[in-house]
């Protein structure tokens, strides 16, 4: 009988190739780093000043070229202080469950070089785009990289995984019965477990961002930080990681396509 994990790969075809061997050492792996997991405050909250964010975008014509970005705003003005990115050939492919197998040795590498170059400005807490805590194994991709680089970390989510009953349609009754309309609702699993919260960021927003714990941050301390940093639906952090590693991409496409023109 197939295990959950081998179900889910087979329902996306690149995944295919991932074997279940591989699978189960990414299970153990993932058991071993989450005995380390921190779900309170373990920083200088007060003296907070360079929060960073890291996202990564893939090529639509080839989503194993992808272009991992870093970069550390200061948290009074929401300024870019920093900022770096690495284009790469991914070859994990991508498995529900786990993403941070896939992404986090891109980001784990821009925060080491980072150390080199400019480590007066290197992030003391980081948001992630992608999930903490909330996540099937309970250990997603902002916990993974908070516990390999020892980093306090937010995971923030676009869309919902559906653990522990937790589903869209349960979060949005949420958030409409919410009293005083109420931004920020609890996300209680069926078990009774706080996976996290979903948030509308701004007033405006129609679709709620999904924050957790990812690592050595309380979920009090990360709904703070967050709110902080929102000026739009995405925490700016993450949105600026974002707007720059598209157009680093876009610029290489165009040094593709000039270079097949010639």
């Amino acid at each position: 009988m197939l295990s959950e994990e081998e179900k889910q790969v087979k329902s996306y075809p690149e995944a295919a190739t991932t074997s279940s061997v591989e699978i189960q050492n990414w299970i153990e792996a993932q058991d071993l780093l989450k005995k380390k997991l921190i779900k309170e405050d373990e920083f200088e909250g007060d003296s907070l000043k360079y929060v960073g964010g890291v996202d990564i975008s893939f090529l639509k014509e080839d989503s194993s070229v992808a272009c991992g970005t870093l970069v550390v705003l200061n948290l009074q003005t929401l300024q870019v202080v920093y900022e770096d990115f690495s284009l790469v050939t991914v070859q994990v492919p991508y498995v529900p469950g786990f993403l941070a197998f896939r992404e986090a040795p891109v980001l784990l590498e821009l925060l080491e070089r980072m150390k080199k170059r400019d480590p007066h400005l290197y992030p003391q807490l980081l948001l992630v785009d992608g999930n903490g805590i909330l996540h099937p194994r309970g250990f997603g991709l902002a916990s993974h990289l908070g516990v390999l680089a020892n980093l306090p970390t937010i995971g923030i989510g676009k869309n919902l995984h559906h653990v522990d009953g937790l589903t869209h349609s349960g979060v949005r009754r949420l958030l409409s019965e919410s009293k005083n309309n109420d931004s920020v609702v609890t996300l209680r699993g069926t078990s009774g477990c706080i996976w996290g919260v979903a948030m509308r960021s701004t007033v405006d927003s129609l679709k709620p961002i999904y924050i957790s714990i990812g690592h050595r941050v309380s979920l009090d301390t990360a709904i703070r930080i967050v709110k902080s940093t929102c000026k739009f639906r995405v925490p700016e952090p993450i949105r600026q990681a974002d707007i720059r590693s598209r157009e680093y991409l876009r610029k290489f496409q165009m040094g593709m396509s000039k270079r097949e023109t010639s």
